[in-house]
């Protein structure tokens, strides 16, 4: 299946300015077969290690982390002559080995022709960066989320549709009906299956949504053993209660994240450290009300005011148990989670996108669920879980800050009105 960090990849490889690569990302976003695949694809042979399945390899690392002593070890172990420029050297679960991360400063100052990418999860929350040095400025760091809508569209075998939904968003045009629809349900689809690659695989095979609950399921039970495994005793039930608690911030009418949702008389002092932990993890993000529309947003943030949202859909239906034929046809019974779920899916395909994202609120309550800076201009975003798109929030957001344009995303096709460009819900991965 095609992902898009093999163009980054690609670029990092021909770089001048190239040093060892972090990827970092969630359990199961794709980064070890990304790696191989890349590997196996523009060089001549990998080197591969991994530290969660050869734990003896931190022996390698204990007494010296020099290039000149680590490569020969290295070529033994893996059985392959490492050639500079020409062999990729691959670490996986590199946050079980914090020498093996440190090393990396000195492949980035004495041998910077070899090519290295490491991989890890947790490596925000299980690296004790207070024992070991972690190399700061000396590498490069890209983060890899689930597939997005794309990349999911792709895997289904969708180019040609992928095409015309990108022309239609630059040009405006509305998509011929039959193609609207199409895509409307592969929205659907992708709200249920996600975009973790072998759930996405899954079912690109079999259809099966049963079995791919089944492999979300485990994903999350994954998740469930990470917090045990990397966190501190006081705060593993915390951190339990604020994840499985994320669906019932998204039903509600307001979806700004209350600590009194998870436990009557719930405080930010008791619950904050599970939050960053979450967020550290790439298993939720955070975004933050701006209390004024200036640049850069980040020094107008209010950060007591918040929402969080899952960084996968499949995943967050999985938590709330939902049926995917309820999903699929949007029954009734869904009505009070249908906003909070598509604003989780059009922050996670802006985040994929690379944006930062923030929120806006009146003092009369009107809301803007997404603020972005994009191509200089700080941009209002309305999203609508069908296709009722009136929007007095941001009809007063415009008359007050009056944007370049401002996006409505919704289940409309394309079109551009009254200065609101409107997307479709399946072609948010074009902004």
């Amino acid at each position: 299946m095609y992902r898009k960090i093999l163009d980054y990849l690609k670029e990092w490889k021909d770089s001048d300015y190239r040093k060892p690569l972090i990827l970092q990302g969630a359990r199961q976003v794709g980064k070890t077969y990304s790696i191989l695949e890349f590997g196996r694809t523009y060089y001549e042979n990998v080197a591969y290690f991994n530290f969660e399945t050869n734990p003896k390899l931190n022996e390698t690392f204990k007494e010296n982390i020099s290039p000149s002593y680590l490569i020969p070890i290295l070529s033994h172990i893996s059985g392959q002559t490492i050639v500079r420029e020409k062999t990729l050297i691959i670490f996986d679960e590199i946050q079980l080995c914090e020498r093996a991360l440190t090393s990396l400063k000195y492949f980035c100052e004495d041998a910077p022709d070899y090519h290295i990418i490491v991989a890890g999860s947790l490596l925000g929350v299980a690296v004790n960066r207070e024992t070991f040095s972690f190399p700061v400025g000396k590498v490069d760091i890209k983060t890899l989320y689930p597939m997005d809508i794309e990349e999911f569209m792709l895997a289904c075998g969708e180019q040609v549709l992928v095409e015309q939904i990108k022309k239609s968003f630059e040009t405006d045009s509305p998509l011929p009906t039959a193609l609207h629809d199409l895509a409307m349900t592969l929205y659907r689809q992708y709200l249920v299956v996600g975009g973790m690659p072998e759930c996405v695989l899954q079912f690109i095979n079999t259809k099966d949504y049963i079995l791919v609950r089944h492999t979300q399921d485990t994903i999350l039970a994954s998740y469930l053993n990470d917090m045990s495994k990397y966190n501190t005793n006081n705060e593993i039930k915390k951190t339990r209660l604020v994840y499985d608690n994320i669906t019932v911030q998204l039903s509600k009418a307001n979806t700004k994240f209350q600590y009194k949702l998870i436990k009557k008389g719930g405080r930010a002092s008791e619950f904050e450290n599970a939050i960053e932990w979450l967020c550290l993890s790439s298993i939720v993000s955070q975004i933050y009300k701006v209390e004024q529309i200036k640049k850069p947003l980040e020094d107008y943030k209010d950060i007591d005011a918040f929402k969080i949202y899952a960084s996968d859909l499949g995943l967050l239906c999985a938590k709330k148990d939902l049926a995917a034929n309820d999903i699929l046809y949007m029954v009734d019974e869904l009505n009070d989670f249908k906003g909070g779920m598509a604003e989780n899916y059009v922050q996670v395909q802006l985040t994929i996108n690379g944006y930062r994202t923030y929120y806006w609120e009146s003092k009369r309550g009107a809301e803007i669920d997404f603020i972005i800076q994009r191509d200089g201009n700080l941009i209002p975003i309305e999203v609508k879980s069908a296709d009722n798109t009136r929007a007095r929030s941001l009809k007063l957001y415009m008359e007050t800050y009056k944007p370049a344009y401002a996006i409505k995303i919704s289940s409309k096709n394309f079109g551009f009105e009254d200065g609101k460009k409107s997307i479709p819900l399946y072609a948010t991965f074009c902004i």
